[in-house]
């Protein structure tokens, strides 16, 4: 699965950009009805609310996309994998554009059917190109795609929508998708090259990714910490806004700007961590810091008042943006190592449990904040979570790879 040493000495730039920019344009479609969702809500009658079941269902079949999407890649490549990505993200946005519930949600599923194939294919084209000593950093970078296509969603689809409607707007999204899938042909050839065409697809083994949480305890310690944390970086996000009108006395724009300091840290922080990784200490030591951090952060968070001085609010914010958000590139790094050979299948599971926690984890602090009538005890909750399976990543035996027996057989590399 190694390709030649030539290409294994240097820093991946071109292989970084390509899956980066893969990541980012999918997740700018998924994120460009929520941003506009006044505008599409006031078109169809229908609540704006509705707008969170959009990206709740492109997650949702996300994580069967996640799971199921290593035989792909193995057979076809990352790269032919990553223009399926974005033909279904084309796919979305003709779809959503035709203006109705019904595709909307057609688009949702579309999307959602390869949108959990970006973080596996992007490892299985990186990681073997990447030299050990900036494996953190570089899958740091690559996650930057997802707050990046937020934002790019923010910023391109108000204006648009203003000025062309927002059916005009997604389908100016396509022209950059479409030229992307033409762009990453031109290296596919040699990008692709270890791919195994004899790679068996509707097997059993379809979704080994499950597998695995069986074979390995820190598999499965890390699994747990992939779901609170990014369970809880969701938490952060749906609710700061609310929380800070109706219990701190902030206004909207405040409001606003407060979780813009928690994105920006996310974004910032995630290529710090994934430097210091690399040259300080190992993935699993600082994931298990930032479960803890980032409880002392949501514990704080909880209590907001008024009576707080609002830069004290913003640097809770940006801690816990630094932490529930800037965890997924070590984390990915750390489900590639664990993986060894089967890098492909343990970073479909860590997209998968991501996933998983976005799903389950909102939901849940909607009802404790139901129950108790207290946003203090949600986020103590969520937050003790973190910093639980957070230290649970340091018990145990210290973490070796998975064996490669059960890894599908490759060929070696073609001339």
């Amino acid at each position: 699965m190694n390709p030649p040493a030539d290409e294994r000495k240097h820093f991946p730039t071109w292989p970084l950009l390509a899956m980066l920019a893969t990541q980012s344009l999918a997740t700018m479609a998924a994120y460009s009805l929520p941003a506009v969702a006044p505008a599409v809500a006031k078109d169809l009658g229908v609540p704006g609310a509705l707008s969170g079941m959009f990206v709740s269902t492109v997650y949702g079949v996300g994580i069967f996309s996640a799971l199921l999407s290593p035989g792909f890649i193995v057979r076809y490549g990352a790269v032919r994998v990553s223009q399926f990505v974005l033909l279904a993200t084309l796919a979305m946005l003709l779809s959503a554009a035709a203006g109705s519930v019904a595709s909307i949600a057609v688009g949702a599923v579309l999307l959602g059917l390869a949108y959990g194939a970006t973080a596996p294919a992007s490892a299985h084209l990186l990681v073997p190109r990447t030299p050990p000593g900036v494996m953190n950093l570089v899958l740091s970078l690559r996650q930057i795609g997802v707050p990046l296509g937020g934002v790019l969603a923010g910023l391109a689809m108000v204006p648009l929508t203003l000025a062309l409607g927002w059916r005009e707007a997604l389908l100016w999204q396509a022209a950059p998708v479409a030229a992307l899938v033409l762009l990453i042909q031109i290296p596919r050839g040699r990008w692709d090259r270890e791919r195994d065409p004899t790679r068996v697809i509707l097997h059993p083994r379809l979704a080994a990714p499950l597998l695995l949480l069986r074979e390995s305890g820190a598999i499965r310690r890390l699994a747990l910490a992939s779901v609170v944390y990014s369970g809880l970086q969701l938490c952060f996000i749906a609710f700061m806004t609310v929380h800070l009108t109706s219990r701190a006395g902030f206004d909207l724009i405040a409001a606003g700007r407060a979780l813009a300091v928690y994105q920006v840290a996310g974004v910032v922080s995630r290529p710090i961590w994934g430097w210091f990784a690399d040259r300080f200490r190992c993935a699993r030591v600082l994931l298990a810091a930032q479960g803890v951090i980032m409880c002392v952060a949501a514990i704080l968070a909880g209590r907001f008042a008024p009576q707080w001085p609002q830069p004290l609010v913003l640097l809770v914010c940006a801690v816990a943006g630094a932490t529930a958000s800037g965890f997924t590139g070590i984390a990915y790094a750390e489900w590639a190592r664990l993986g060894g050979t089967r890098r492909t299948e343990a970073t479909g599971l860590g997209a998968g449990m991501m996933f998983a926690g976005v799903m389950l984890m909102p939901s849940a602090f909607s009802v404790a904040i139901t129950a108790s009538g207290a946003y203090a005890t949600a986020y103590a909750g969520a937050g003790l979570l973190a910093a639980v399976s957070g230290l649970l990543l340091l018990g145990g035996d210290a973490p070796v790879r998975l064996s490669p027996a059960a890894a599908p057989r490759t060929p070696p590399p073609r001339p």
